[in-house]
């Protein structure tokens, strides 16, 4: 069983919506009894074996989820066929029955479907499944939809010349993911984590030689033995009439047929292990040491009233052993950087298998004794005594706020959530349950189960059989690494002895002796965009912006300009510290476990940040606790707390950060980017070690009460499910409380810019056979709707080139990508970044054909077919974003930080429609000039020499 996936269902509002919103009375028993099913989605199967899944949803509106499922991967693949599984799916996006080579791309793209972002697939070790959203308000891009669907389950069609393109395109994929640390190490530990299975044979990647070399007819078989009716599933999923979905889905799919006698993928599993697997692995290039420790577990399926039951049990086990190494990590005793447990899927759900993982990142190589130590005794002590009833307390308070929000948002639910739940019904046998049943069943059982029953569970998490430990660290560190036997005796050591946990909490209330004297001065209602402005009795402006996108759902941010851009220079890394170290500190009399303990039940979190130029508060709270994210809000104003040992963690992960970065090319390379597109300052530069050493808690926490000691050009937005006259008078109270001095301030250009002309630098890092390569066009330009909307059009369109000539043409790239940047303050600048990954030797030959799409970008500017989609794809993602609360903090949050005036919304649809070819080309002929540019490659060591 995925728990993973099964106890984030009723939490977090995957088990959803189902009946109509009546009480409902369960049976909450320890029985066989099957899990009523879901009434609201209908579950078919046609003649021929293929199943469907159909429900009606408008979360989006007018949008649809369309999933297309097959219950093969890459465990069915024949020793010849060694990764074909992942190469059939990219083959269904070139060339079906209905769309020829990459014609349905571009159909879907006109359509404002994005590849990549919305179109999509994924090939695993047992399932293969795609996934297309579509408008429902375009009826016939909605029917043809159900086509390709059709298309991909049974009418790819694997034309030659396709396929030998396609080789350099997986090739260059394995290079992009499987090219680093992590892929070598991974290859390492493979072995011991699927020991003695077919697993360890047939990673959905596959073998390059494979790849290159197969037959035409060796692909088409697999297709033709595995893409058949009875192995596949359609989900559909949103806005449209059930009925006619059903039709479609009979229209398009009946006429296939299954085989009479067509094999069944077979249930592979990975073997029990009687004496524990270890293995410890090294690499030049990975900077940290940590370890891992699996019990291996029988999976299990949740279908039954037991099964439920027992999925709450471990959720709730998960939730308190976090807790208790959390707070172990944030007392600045724990004898590790940091560590985690829980207890859920085994890599994923292979082997049908769960597993109790305990992972821990040690300080160093040669801590890496008392940090097994550590975590192990954490285990222990819950083997040994158990949780207290105050802990168990606290997180079936956490556990029915959660599923109680769950149930609010009930008819607010994603179709993608519900997508997730018929695909584990599909691929395991999950049960589909309704949100209202859900919603019983935790309130019952929460208070059926015993606290005893709890620690039970527990208590047989750790097991002497089927252990795996795993330990990887930097090669430079073997020779302090243990052997074998003696990493075994720190890990299975359980004679030491050990104290039972001691839950401390602090009842005081949160906020004491408050008078408040706030008050508007102000107020304004903006009836196009829906909003009210307060300017509060100390200056604070509150941006306020009633939906109904969410039922318990408010989201705040607040903005005030300066940032650590007002630091004095010697001081710019205490000033960067400072917001981190304050999050991560509590608040007011509360430390940061006491505050995680006393909110408990809640669904509350807010924070401060200070960014370059600005500083503020970010926060999020359901209706019934907004009043606490007010308080919170008030604190870290008044009484942030300046806590040495918060800031000792910080320096002490920072410091292990620094120590290993420069081992990993990626980080090194990342470094180069950074200070290229800064112009090589300090303001955007890590610290170095020395800079560290000299950081002073009191230099931090001095910046950052001075930032938070006037509120008065503070500008708050907040969005959500609320009534003004509501929540009016809480604002007043707690943000017209805020202290205010009234100063006149605002940041300094401290030249976060890229230095003017040409860069160009090469960077030599790393053991692979590959090169990332960065092109950056940037300059300073007029910063406005109508400038920023053409640099949009030109990056939409410049990746859509790049992927035609680099990747379908080329065979050369998996995935480039083209970024836009642009900021109006201090200086209005632009950026354009086009990135790749590609094998070393293609390097300069890919960089000119680059140039050459650029050059031709410039000179013609896009065409009239590729404004079009960027049209479309740029509706539709509006469409769905103007539902969505986030989108609306952050509009809102822009014109507080005077990004963009209040007007822009409906000026920029406009703008959209009447975007146009001849202005596109003259955008692309200023913002592609090439007077300013970056050029940055990474190649590997070995090139060098």
């Amino acid at each position: 069983m995925k728990y993973k996936q099964t106890l984030i269902l009723p939490l977090l509002g995957l088990l959803l919506a189902g009946a109509p919103a009546f009480a409902q009375t369960v049976k909450v028993v320890s029985s066989t009894e099957n899990i009523p099913a879901d009434p609201s989605v209908k579950i078919g199967k046609l003649k021929n074996g293929l199943t469907y899944y159909i429900r009606k949803n408008t979360e989006p509106k007018e949008r649809a989820e369309l999933y297309l499922v097959v219950k093969a991967g890459s465990l069915q693949e024949s020793d010849e066929q060694k990764g074909l599984a992942h190469f059939t799916e990219h083959m269904a996006f070139n060339g079906t029955r209905s769309f020829p080579e990459n014609e349905l791309i571009s159909y879907l793209q006109k359509a404002g479907v994005r590849f990549g972002a919305d179109l999509n697939a994924y090939t695993g070790f047992d399932q293969t499944v795609y996934q297309l959203p579509l408008p429902t308000s375009d009826q016939e891009v909605f029917e043809t939809g159900f086509r390709i669907l059709a298309d991909w389950a049974g009418r790819v069609t694997f034309d030659g010349a396709e396929i030998d393109k396609e080789r350099g395109v997986i090739v260059e994929e394995e290079r992009q993911r499987g090219k680093n640390v992590s892929e070598r190490i991974s290859k390492q530990l493979l072995p011991a984590m699927f020991a003695n299975s077919r697993y360890l044979e047939r990673l959905p990647i596959g073998e390059v030689e494979i790849i290159e070399n197969f037959k035409h007819e060796t692909l088409r078989a697999y297709y033709q033995q595995w893409y058949r009716p009875d192995l596949q599933a359609v989900i559909a999923v949103g806005d449209f009439d059930e009925a006619n979905v059903e039709k479609l889905i009979r229209d398009n799919f009946a006429a296939f047929e299954a085989p009479a006698n067509g094999k069944q993928p077979q249930h592979y599993s990975i073997p029990a292990n009687a004496e524990p697997i270890v293995k410890i692995v090294t690499d030049p290039e990975f900077p940290y040491t940590v370890a891992f420790i699996n019990y291996k577990h029988p999976g299990t399926v949740t279908k039954t009233l037991a099964d439920f039951r027992q999925a709450i049990m471990h959720g709730v086990i998960n939730s308190m052993l976090s807790a208790r190494i959390q707070e172990l990590v944030k007392s600045g005793k724990a004898p590790f950087l940091n560590a985690g447990a829980s207890y859920g899927a085994y890599q994923g759900g292979a082997g049908h298998l769960d597993a109790f993982s305990l992972q821990v990142v040690a300080k160093s190589a040669d801590a890496l004794k008392p940090a097994l130590e550590g975590i192990m005794d954490e285990a222990l002590k819950v083997q040994q005594y158990g949780f207290t009833i105050s802990e168990y307390e606290r997180v079936k308070q956490s556990f029915e706020s959660a599923i109680e929000k769950a149930y609010k948002e009930k008819d607010k639910t994603s179709s993608k959530a519900y997508v997730s739940q018929y695909l584990q019904h599909f691929l395991n046998g999950e049960a589909i349950i309704s949100m209202e049943y859900s919603y019983a069943f935790y309130q019952e059982v929460l208070d059926q189960i015993s606290l005893e029953e709890v620690n039970r569970l527990a208590a047989g998490y750790i097991r002497t059989e089927n252990q795996i430990v795993i330990v990887q660290a930097s090669e430079k560190s073997k020779d302090v690494l243990p052997d074998t036997q003696e990493l075994l005796k720190w890990v299975n050591n359980g004679e030491r002895q050990l104290e039972a946990y001691v839950d401390e909490v602090v009842a005081k209330p949160l906020l004491q002796d408050f008078v408040s004297v706030g008050a508007t001065k102000k107020q304004t209602y903006q009836k196009a965009l829906g909003t009210t402005e307060l300017v509060l009795s100390n200056g604070v402006k509150v941006l306020l912006k009633p939906t109904d996108f969410k039922n318990d759902e408010i989201l705040f941010s607040a903005y005030s300009p300066g940032g650590y851009s007002l630091a004095p220079a010697s001081e710019v890394q205490a000033a960067k510290m400072a917001g981190p170290v304050v999050a991560a500190a509590g608040v007011g009399d509360y430390s940061a476990t006491q505050l995680s303990k006393m909110l408990a039940g809640k669904n509350v979190a807010v924070g401060p940040y200070i960014n370059t130029y600005s500083e503020g508060i970010k926060g999020y709270a359901a209706p019934e606790d907004f009043e606490t994210a007010l308080q919170l809000t008030y604190l870290y104003f008044t009484q942030p707390r300046k806590d040495s040992v918060a800031f000792n963690r910080q320096i002490e992960n920072t410091r292990v950060f620094l120590e290993g970065k420069n081992a990993n090319p990626v980080s090194v390379f990342q470094d180069t980017i950074n200070a290229a597109m800064s112009g090589y300052g300090p303001w955007a530069a890590s610290p170095t070690l020395e800079q560290l050493n000299q950081l002073s808690l009191d230099k931090a926490f001095a910046f950052y009460k001075d930032r938070f000691a006037d509120a008065s050009d503070f500008s708050f937005a907040i969005v959500g499910n609320f009534e003004v006259e509501k929540i009016q008078p809480l604002v007043e109270k707690y943000l017209g409380a805020l202290p205010a001095t009234h100063r006149s301030e605002t940041f300094k250009d401290v030249g976060i810019q890229p230095l003017p002309g040409k860069i160009s630098k090469t960077v030599y890092k790393g053991l692979e056979d590959k090169a990332v390569v960065v092109l950056a066009y940037h300059d300073a330009y007029t910063y406005k709707q109508a400038n920023n909307l053409y640099l949009k059009a030109l990056e939409s369109a410049l990746e859509t080139r790049l992927l035609e000539r680099l990747r379908e043409k080329e065979s050369g790239v998996y995935s480039p990508s083209v970024t836009l940047s642009f900021v109006k303050e201090p200086k209005a600048t632009y950026s354009l970044a086009v990135s790749f990954s590609c094998a070393s030797d293609r390097v300069e030959e890919l960089i000119s054909a680059t140039q050459d799409e650029i050059e031709k970008m410039r000179a013609e500017g896009p065409s009239s077919d590729e404004l079009g989609k960027f049209v479309a794809q740029e509706k539709r993602q509006r469409e769905v974003k103007l539902r969505t609360n986030a989108f609306w903090l952050s509009y809102l949050s822009g014109i507080n930080a005077n990004r963009h005036g209040s007007g822009e919304m409906e000026s920029y649809m406009e703008r959209l429609e009447k975007i146009k070819v001849r202005k596109a080309a003259k955008a692309a002929r200023s913002y592609l000039s090439g007077a300013e540019t970056i050029r940055l490659v990474l190649l590997p060591e070995a090139s060098h020499l």
